[in-house]
């Protein structure tokens, strides 16, 4: 009995915006139409199930909030949803992406994401549309397509590298962890400032010392990826010598990512596996001894201050390697800020190999509390002093 009535419950939810007579003729049709919260839920099994087949999803968003609102707005709602459902494979999913206001389709399984299937799928919505719909009712609808894995941004870009369209999931999530985020937020506030304050003789030392040693600017600046992969400049004491190329970097971080144990150059593979630059040709003596004890990155700091990192997250990443990243690795720098320190920090930096850091990363994102954010920070000064893994 218990679960007849969870599943009249279900289906209640699924059609709560149609006619009893409309839902069973859905019904009868076997057709599914979910509401927004198992739409929700749909959306991100898909999106997983894409990471490992590689097969790309294509999320088509239809607002008819002006539709709805009007006279008939019911009726014209219930034309709509049969449209959908009887112009779609079974596979595909239909529903709610926003609860009476917009539908959203999510079509599955697809060779590509190519304009000419996009087209295609557009207009074949559209003829079924048009059948069902009045001309006026028709142009009250906007259409928007949003393919999963992100089409690249052009270079330079500053817009986010996620399509947030495609991850309604994780709004109802941050609503569930609002406290938390709020007291993640005080505790930042409150450590950057007396951080700054209580390292201010410090930061001067290191500042006068670095301009002495070479020339060039004290800070270095650097794109970042942060939250939801929106770019911020992020801040560090100067370690290289001013005006360095970047090629050595980028191809270490492509050997990186791909798990060469083979390095040249200035790259050097460990006993463990692990490609990593050692003896980096850019790093000044004095930004060595800087960045083996991690004081180069103090002048983050500013950057907690600022809102666009944590004291603990994931290490925000460079445009160009984000760019080398698998579907899964990106979740890293979806759905929390960058940090200071983290578990990748903590259990081993730089000896670590990359897929272990995301997954390190991603079981962060995962289990992330006031409580295991304190718990990395007493670890993370035990890191810094014994220079484990940091070059």
């Amino acid at each position: 009995m218990n679960l007849v009535n969870k599943e009249n419950r279900t289906n209640r939810r699924r059609n709560r915006a149609f006619s009893p007579l409309f839902a069973a003729s859905l019904a009868s049709h076997d057709y599914d139409f979910y509401g927004e919260s198992e739409f929700n839920a749909m959306m991100r099994t898909e999106r997983k199930r894409t990471e490992r087949s590689k097969k790309p999803l294509l999320l088509m968003l239809l607002d008819a909030a002006g539709i709805g609102k009007g006279r008939g707005g019911r009726t014209a709602m219930e034309r709509i949803a049969y449209a959908l459902c009887s112009c779609s494979r079974k596979i595909d999913i239909k529903g709610w992406y926003k609860g009476n206001e917009v539908f959203g389709v999510v079509f599955t399984e697809l060779p590509s994401a190519e304009q000419k299937i996009k087209d295609k799928l557009t207009g074949k919505v559209m003829q079924a549309l048009s059948r069902a719909l009045r001309p006026d009712e028709l142009q009250g609808i906007k259409i928007s397509l949003h393919s999963y894995p992100e089409e690249e941004q052009d270079e330079g870009g500053a817009r986010n590298v996620f399509d947030l369209y495609l991850y309604p999931d994780l709004s109802r999530e941050n609503r569930t962890r609002r406290w938390s985020l709020m007291l993640k937020r005080i505790m930042d506030l409150i450590g950057s400032v007396s951080g700054l304050i209580l390292l201010s003789p410090l930061f001067f030392a290191i500042a006068l010392a670095v301009k002495m040693a070479s020339a060039g600017p004290v800070l270095f600046a650097q794109r970042r990826l942060g939250l939801s992969g929106r770019q911020f400049t992020l801040l560090k004491f100067r370690s290289m010598y001013a005006n360095s190329d970047p090629k050595d970097h980028i191809d270490y971080i492509r050997r990186y990512i791909e798990g060469h144990t083979e390095g040249s150059g200035d790259g050097k593979a460990e006993g463990d596996g692990i490609f990593k630059i050692k003896n980096d040709r850019r790093v000044t003596p004095l930004g060595r001894l800087l960045r083996q004890t991690s004081l180069d990155e103090l002048p983050q700091l500013i950057n907690v201050l600022k809102g666009d990192m944590s004291l603990v997250g994931p290490r925000p990443p460079i445009p160009y390697e984000y760019e080398r990243y698998e579907i899964w690795h990106r979740r890293r720098v979806l759905e929390v800020k960058p940090g200071l320190t983290g578990l990748w920090q903590v259990k081993g930096r730089s000896i670590t190999a990359f897929d272990e850091m995301v997954r390190l990363d991603l079981r962060y994102v995962r289990d992330r509390s006031v409580w295991l954010d304190l718990k990395i920070l007493l670890q993370t000064p035990g890191t810094v002093f014994s220079c484990r893994g940091a070059y």
